[in-house]
């Protein structure tokens, strides 16, 4: 394993790259693939390692699955009923795993475990387990309350009719225990009323999953923003073939570059079209003073003059508003970023990981539950980065490169969860 990955002053970044799939997308599409009616031939599949514990949770499921080509996958589906019905599952840190994987299991009368590496097993979990419990669903902790690893059984589903009251989960801990429960509730085989109470972040993911559950023909109503109701009856089926997106969120730091050193630097797979929020990271940069063009599957930016701090909410991009944190190191004046407490409960706690890593590169970074605010240097300083087991801590930071400093990235491998070949597309730009 390599210990550390020293990167070089870069002057300028200039090129175009072709992104990788989507790990959002990727893993609900091969979910519901899995538990719809017919074969899936899925497309730009990420190669990475939160796809692969997916895999190789389906496989151990007893679903089918027939690597084709690279980046291409045919799913054979089991018409919402697993075949396995006892199985133990470890799913790394995979969030995009875990969650909606519980929902679905809870509902599909068999006894699982469900663990995962210690940071997962940190990352908090009651609020889907409780809804789920108000389901019928039977959920044990096998650890500490609240948290993974879990114990799932067979359950009973409430005298086989809809519950009177609608389903209530929390909306301002994570967006996936939302989708989690979408994806879930159909093979609940009734009609169930979904309410989010308080806020719901990161929105555009449940709007992802809401996308592809049609796409497989389940159309979710909505009688406002915040409840939805899942057909009684409803059923998945596939739509033959499907194509994954390039992940907007690993566009963020290509752009970003652009944007810094000069650039034009075109990121292909994604553009105007895409379903996923993290493209508006185009829409900061240009509010940053930088230039953004796109067309249907690609977005390019250059530096067109003096970048600037801003203050704004990133609510709806948490993901994409890390690569914000770090060009506010090469912006006139502070940037505030607003509403992201959902950066506490991700791999790390990255508002904590942010502010430490910023101020070793001579940032003032002052941090709240909810925000943090940076304050540029004059001049960057040498800076070795600690990445926390976190693969966007490390694409991020490589960024402080564009500063005229060597950068030091421990841990470099870490990418793989989404990106293994992040470092090589970005020599690519550098060179």
């Amino acid at each position: 394993m390599q210990q550390y990955l020293d990167l070089q002053p870069v002057s300028r970044m200039t090129g175009s790259v072709r992104l990788p799939g989507s790990k959002s997308i990727s893993n609900r599409i091969l979910l519901l693939a899995a538990l719809a009616r017919g074969d899936t031939r899925i497309e730009g599949l990420l190669e990475a390692d939160d796809v692969d514990r997916m895999l190789g949770a389906l496989r151990a499921l007893g679903i089918a699955l027939e690597r084709v080509e690279q980046r291409v996958t045919i799913v054979h589906g089991a018409a919402g009923a697993f075949p396995v019905k006892h199985a133990a599952l470890s799913l790394g840190n995979a969030g995009t795993a875990f969650r909606p994987l519980t929902a679905v299991l809870a509902l599909s009368s068999g006894d699982y475990r469900l663990s995962g590496v210690p940071r997962m097993h940190g990352r908090p979990i009651a609020d889907l387990v409780d809804a789920l419990r108000a389901m019928g669903a039977d959920i044990r902790y096998t650890g500490r309350e609240g948290y993974p690893p879990l114990a799932i059984g067979p359950g009973v589903m409430r005298s086989g009719s809809a519950p009177a009251a609608p389903l209530a989960i929390r909306g301002d801990v994570s967006s996936q225990f939302v989708s989690a429960l979408l994806m879930a509730l159909p093979l609940a085989d009734v009609g169930v009323a979904l309410e989010v109470t308080g806020e719901l972040i990161s929105r555009p993911y449940v709007e992802i999953t809401l996308d592809l559950m049609r796409r497989f023909g389940v159309d979710v109503e909505r009688d406002a923003s915040s409840r939805f109701l899942v057909p009684a009856h409803a059923q998945y089926v596939s739509p033959g073939t499907i194509a994954v997106e390039g992940d907007a969120s690993s566009a963020s730091y290509f752009l970003a570059a652009g944007a810094v050193a000069g650039g034009p630097v075109r990121v292909i797979g994604v553009g105007i079209k895409s379903i996923q929020g993290d493209v508006r990271f185009a829409d900061v940069l240009a509010a940053m003073g930088a230039s953004v063009d796109s067309g249907e599957d690609w977005i390019e930016v250059r530096r067109s003059g003096p970048l600037k701090g801003i203050d704004a909410d990133f609510n709806m991009i948490p993901d994409a508003a890390m690569t914000v944190a770090v060009v506010a190191l090469f912006a006139d004046g502070p940037t505030t970023l607003r509403n992201i407490a959902s950066w506490r409960v991700k791999e790390t706690d990255r508002i904590a990981a942010m502010a430490t890593e910023l101020s070793k590169l001579g940032a003032i970074v002052e941090q709240g539950p909810d925000w943090l605010r940076v304050v540029p240097p004059s001049k960057l300083r040498t800076a070795t980065i600690d990445t926390y087991d976190d693969h966007r801590m490390a694409m991020c930071f490589s960024l402080a490169a564009l500063g005229g400093v060597a950068i030091r990235i421990n841990d470099p491998q870490c990418v793989s969860k989404t990106f293994p070949d992040y470092f090589a597309e970005f020599g690519k730009l550098a060179a």
